[in-house]
């Protein structure tokens, strides 16, 4: 939970922000069950004493409150008042985090480890509650996103569609297909029972874009009326009908709180537990935030945002010039090539992401330019690699038959050209790319008809 707010005091001093904490460590020893309006955390002792956990009382204290814990402490003494808990609207307070009008305050030595055990499910403020979590898709995401919010316990059903590779990840623990070497926690069942997701509290979507509607309506018919969050991993826009996934979950999910997660997210790097950011999009603020405080931890960084329809398209059309950055690695054109495009790419993102009901500034945050960056240079990026592949000389279908996963690239630049078309939004970069992969365009081509074009004002 994020803490960092100004902390005024009554002589109207500004005072210096508080950091982030995303866990707090259990108490210690003697201090377990203790009262700490007694201990640590006492207020308005002799301020010449110099006594470093000694509070000023002439200061606006920030609380966390715990609505789960079984604490009996109900008075906060200071020195010169009581705050009685049963007069406030949250019984269980704990006072955790201060700002002092002087010097500097040591937490308690039981504070001095904030990456402890799973929360089971409580968010801090939080009216959504979340206990199981149903993941649909068990390609690398999927299976990468059951580990991560598996391995400290949590319950988490994992579906496939392939019986064979179901019976043997629950057998091996693994997803030899895609994520060789990963053992999966205990805490993940895996299932080809869409049923087996119907207690679930959050039900993330993970599929190939092109499989998205089909397994949400046999969700629908499965389970029928679900009363669960549906969160949206899936990076794709619908061909004929130019939707977004979160707009076909809401056409067969009216009634359901619906959020979208993208970012530059690569799955090999995740299961490594290596530092990841991404972004949550939800029309609705506060489960967003439940959202975060649910899914995230120190090396998953989740933020938040509003900016739905922008959040998935920035995902969805990244991949469409993750490809044309391939080609050019493939044809060997060089650093100074492949940075033009990728800035050129980026300005095209937006003047067709903004036709298509986004924002400009969203399409600069994790989304946009963050999944951009690492979906065009790196060797991980499926998209990236069917470029390259075609850079050197291979078929499409020469590499499709290859793959074992989804490059969502390859689908989204029909669907990308057909927007662009109906929205008469100048795409050249797409074009070319949707050429190479359903005109059979030769990638040299399409390369000298990019640069022969006119001229022109940088436009950003």
């Amino acid at each position: 939970m994020d803490l960092a707010r100004d902390v005024w005091n009554r002589r109207g001093d500004i005072e210096r922000a508080w950091a982030f904490f995303p866990r707090v460590a259990g108490l210690q020893g003697r201090e377990r069950g203790g009262h700490f309006c007694r201990g640590a955390f006492r207020v308005g002792s002799d301020r010449h004493a110099g006594r470093g956990c000694d509070l000023d009382t002439n200061l606006l204290a920030y609380a966390l409150c715990f609505g789960g814990l079984n604490c009996s402490c109900r008075c906060f003494t200071s020195h010169y008042s009581d705050y009685d808990l049963a007069k406030s609207n949250h019984r269980k307070v704990i006072i955790l985090l201060i700002s002092l009008s002087r010097g500097g305050c040591h937490l308690a030595s039981s504070f001095k480890s904030v990456a402890a055990h799973a929360w089971n499910g409580a968010a801090l403020y939080s009216k959504v509650k979340i206990g199981e979590t149903a993941i649909l898709g068990a390609g690398s995401w999927g299976t990468a996103l059951a580990w991560l919010w598996g391995k400290d316990g949590r319950p988490v059903s994992l579906w496939g569609h392939d019986g064979d590779r179901a019976a043997r990840m629950r057998e091996t623990r693994e997803n030899s297909d895609y994520l060789p070497g990963l053992k999966l926690p205990e805490s993940v069942r895996v299932t080809t029972e869409l049923s087996d997701c119907t207690g679930a509290d959050l039900i993330v979507f993970a599929t190939p874009s092109t499989a998205l509607r089909k397994v949400a309506t046999q969700l629908r018919e499965a389970i029928g009326n679900i009363r669960a969050v549906l969160l949206s991993c899936v990076k794709g826009i619908e061909h004929g009908t130019g939707m977004r996934m979160s707009q076909i979950l809401c056409e067969l999910f009216p009634e359901q709180r619906i959020a979208v997660l993208s970012g530059p997210n690569l799955a090999a790097e995740v299961v490594k537990n290596l530092p990841t950011a991404t972004v949550i999009g939800c029309n609705d603020a506060e489960c967003a935030t439940s959202l975060q405080g649910f899914l995230g931890s120190p090396r998953f960084r989740v933020y938040t945002s509003q900016e739905v329809t922008s959040i998935e398209l920035g995902g969805a059309l990244k991949n469409v010039f993750a490809v044309a950055a391939g080609i050019s690695d493939g044809l060997g054109l060089g650093d100074n090539s492949k940075a033009a495009l990728v800035t050129r790419s980026l300005a095209e993102l937006v003047r067709l992401g903004v036709a298509m009901g986004g924002t400009t500034q969203a399409f600069h945050g994790l989304s946009g330019a963050g999944d951009l960056i690492v979906t065009c240079y790196s060797e991980r990026s499926r998209n990236h690699t069917v470029g390259k592949r075609l850079g050197r000389g291979e078929s499409l279908t020469q590499i499709t038959q290859s793959m074992k996963m989804v490059a969502e690239g390859i689908p989204t630049a029909r669907s990308a050209f057909e927007c662009a078309r109906q929205l008469k939004v100048e795409t050249p970069i797409i074009d070319q790319v949707y050429a190479v992969l359903y005109e059979q365009k030769k990638p040299t081509v399409a390369l000298e008809e990019v640069l022969s074009r006119e001229q022109k004002a940088e436009q950003l």
